[in-house]
């Protein structure tokens, strides 16, 4: 998808990412140069969190440095951020939202209202304050059924039911597979904004145990909207001979771009966390703190030592 590199896209006023394909990537003076057969642009990693590198990219080792120096992170990912595969930080990345990830994952009762703020997004006009999550899990499984149901009645395709095996992927009919295809492009988004944001993709709240448990979590917040019409369309289109999983991709990449789910992210997890990315516009530090049993964090990169003996004449005198 053709994007106007003069405009950065932004996660948060305070957050922006810059998502590149197919170009060479060159360090030039302190910053980097995207060259392209249209010409050079530059890329202004000073002022980026976070540089999005899709297929068809040559990075040099110099601009790798550059890109480090100014404390960007790199995101090696598929095409328009389908997939995850790794990521580099930049030296200064503060873990801000991560602690605070898990310390509301740490403790039960702070864990239960994320898990209650997930449910109430999904039921806006529905108060689920006094509802346990028992009762919430019974209309969470009812709102899918009626989803499924709908989708089959809008693009006119038979649905029976949810029904596939991780080890026997052809065992499953179209429409299992392509909404398979399709989660898996969500979880790849999901996957690389959640770690461009310095969260952890394994602190998952309603589901718990994998290392992807928290981008789980995410995509069940959009999949009503994206992944269910892209894979239901593309079973509705669908010819023999054809690539089902490439139709459902290609729908993925639309549905994703229309609903914004690249911005509404960032926005929904500063949300649930109850996080003010204000504090991002200060500058981090470039040494850490140290934990502290009475003041929380005490300044790091500087010697604690006392001497004892003097500590110890000077309270008899």
């Amino acid at each position: 998808m053709p994007i106007d590199l003069h405009i950065l896209p932004k996660l948060k006023d305070s957050l922006s990412f810059l998502y590149v394909e197919h170009a060479i990537i060159e360090q030039k003076d302190t910053s980097i140069i995207m060259i392209r057969e249209d010409g050079k642009t530059p890329i202004p990693i000073a002022s980026l969190t976070v540089l999005l590198i899709g297929p068809g990219v040559t990075i040099t080792h110099a601009a790798i440095k550059a890109v480090c120096d100014c404390g960007c992170s790199i995101v090696w990912s598929g095409e328009d951020a389908f997939r995850f595969y790794a990521m580099g930080l930049g030296e200064t990345r503060k873990a801000r939202n991560l602690l605070k990830q898990a310390a509301l994952c740490m403790n039960k009762e702070l864990h239960l209202e994320v898990v209650r703020k997930m449910y109430a997004k999904r039921f806006p006009k529905l108060d689920t304050s006094k509802l346990g999550l028992r009762e919430i899990r019974g209309l969470e499984g009812i709102r899918m059924r009626e989803s499924y149901k709908h989708m089959a009645r809008f693009y006119g395709v038979d649905w029976k039911k949810r029904d596939y095996k991780h080890t026997d992927w052809n065992s499953a009919d179209p429409l299992n597979r392509a909404l398979s295809a399709a989660n898996s492009a969500m979880y790849g988004v999901c996957q690389a904004a959640i770690v461009s944001l310095g969260y952890s993709t394994g602190l998952g709240f309603i589901h718990t145990g994998k290392m992807l448990s928290f981008v789980y979590d995410v995509a069940d917040l959009y999949k009503t909207e994206t992944t269910l019409p892209a894979a239901f369309q593309a079973v509705r289109d669908y010819r023999v001979g054809e690539n089902l999983e490439k139709k459902v991709r290609i729908n993925c990449r639309q549905f994703f771009h229309e609903r914004k789910i690249l911005k509404r992210i960032p926005e929904d997890l500063d949300w649930l966390f109850d996080i003010d990315l204000s504090e991002n516009n200060e500058l981090d530090q470039t040494v850490g703190d140290l934990w502290d049993e009475e003041e929380e964090a005490i300044a790091g990169g500087m010697n604690h030592g006392v001497d004892l003996n003097d500590s110890h004449n000077n309270g008899k005198r």
